[in-house]
């Protein structure tokens, strides 16, 4: 199981960056969250993920805000379609991988005397920001142990994850959270007269 890093009270639980990146709208107690409020939240959750150095936030491209969160809807969509053997719209993806893909560039490195490619990702636009969580749902819907994306077998829960245990029986998110609730309801149904 994952080890649970957090972001404003999030686990980042899916052991894969676009199944967090999707799990960064959850539900508690019947009512949505969503972990992205505005241009900078979306910036401060890449920071936590490690896909944005340092950035200040007059930095923070416009309309960062309203691209993840159609993105992430559109994320969602492309896993559950996956999930059902279905087709679905891949316009937006599509455009952002696009739009976003990083550049390489061969340059000449003085210290080594040698020739490097370096690649430069763009962070100064949305989609360039966004890129790598395209790049790694597609890698994940293509991939051959995507049989092993699930759903949180909670009722009330939303948030999905790649299965990666040995045995692939992982039923929660999170043991802690849902995992946990679930057992003591059982638990208690069971000693109800």
């Amino acid at each position: 199981m994952s080890t649970e890093n957090t972001f404003t009270g999030v686990p980042l639980v899916g052991d894969n960056l676009a199944l967090d990146f999707i799990n960064s709208k959850y539900v508690v107690d019947g009512k949505y969250h969503d972990c992205f409020s505005d241009d900078k939240s979306v910036a401060n959750w890449l920071k936590s993920v490690g896909l944005l150095p340092d950035i200040k936030d007059q930095q923070i491209p416009t309309g960062l805000l309203t691209e993840a969160r159609e993105f992430r809807d559109m994320a969602r969509n492309i896993v559950n379609a996956a999930m059902n053997k279905t087709p679905v719209n891949l316009g937006l993806i599509n455009r952002l991988l696009e739009t976003g893909r990083p550049t390489r560039q061969l340059e000449w490195d003085e210290e080594s005397q040698k020739f490097r490619t370096v690649v430069y990702q763009s962070a100064g636009s949305p989609s360039g920001l966004l890129w790598p969580i395209a790049d790694a749902l597609i890698n994940l819907v293509t991939s051959d142990k995507f049989e092993f994306v699930r759903q949180c077998e909670a009722h009330d829960c939303i948030l999905l994850f790649h299965d990666l245990s040995k045995s692939h029986r992982r039923r929660w998110c999170s043991m802690a959270t849902c995992g946990n609730r679930m057992k003591v309801a059982a638990f208690r149904s069971r000693k109800k007269p």
